[in-house]
């Protein structure tokens, strides 16, 4: 049912967590710690069972998750719908889960996924000589000026979190199946630093892919790297490579 705007779903029980594994009497700040699998003391101590990495994910209205589902154990607390991950392996879907007071832990994994369901731009690719004509054999120049940073907020576990993505390597595709990984951005004519010849005469397809690196924070705290990257492929141009011959028309 609807509460606020909020959907309550009835659960059986309120589930709650003991340092990262399901348990009685804990809360969800320690939900991405290390614990045996299917040791619910959360002491860490594996046995011959094995240490797994469980994290809880909140079911969500939308994407990226703005909107939580809320439930409530019958006659007790109102909590978060979870799915569970053991070793990011999903284990168990809607569980009830009841936080005793503590914001629960993101991570950042958590923030990577989030990095990657969001729409991050494409960046512009500047080709000269301009107006989609080149010559064989000459150096064509290739840049952007797309650099600088981008920020985002999203709502991550009831959280607000702020990705700030930068481009940080581009990969020049020059249509004719050879291309360049660099930091370098290229700059504009004289300053040649991503340049390429063309070899024959034809039509061409080049493009940019500009991969992002990141950081976040959560509230108002420190920054932090997210460990993982994002490629957004720009469009293709039409780049014709034409032969000029040269003529003597007057001293």
């Amino acid at each position: 049912m609807l509460a606020g705007g909020i959907a309550v779903a009835a659960a059986d029980a309120g589930v709650r967590l003991k340092d990262g594994c399901p348990g009685a009497g804990a809360t969800l700040s320690s939900a991405t710690a290390t614990c045996a699998v299917g040791d619910d003391t959360g002491s860490g101590e594996a046995g011959a069972k094995g240490v797994a990495a469980v994290r809880f994910e909140p079911v969500c209205f939308d994407d990226p998750c703005t909107l939580t589902v809320k439930c409530h154990s019958l006659g007790g607390p109102t909590g978060v719908l979870y799915d569970k991950y053991v070793d990011d392996k999903l284990v168990s879907t809607n569980n009830c889960v009841v936080d005793s007071g503590s914001l629960a832990v993101v991570t950042p994994g958590a923030v990577l996924r989030a990095m990657r369901r969001l729409s991050w731009p494409a960046s512009d690719l500047t080709v000269q000589p301009p107006d989609g004509v080149t010559l064989v054999n000459l150096e064509t120049n290739f840049y952007t000026d797309d650099t600088a940073a981008i920020t985002k907020s999203v709502r991550l576990l009831g959280q607000r979190v702020t990705i700030e993505a930068t481009p940080s390597s581009f990969t020049f595709h020059f249509g004719d199946d050879l291309k360049m990984d660099t930091t370098d951005p290229g700059a504009p004519y004289p300053d040649l630093r991503v340049t390429h010849n063309y070899l024959r005469k034809a039509t061409y397809r080049p493009w940019l892919s500009t991969t992002y690196s990141g950081r976040f924070k959560v509230g108002n705290g420190g920054w932090q790297d997210i460990p993982g990257t994002v490629t957004i492929d720009g469009p293709k141009q039409r780049l014709r490579a034409i032969e000029a011959t040269p003529k003597l028309v007057g001293y």
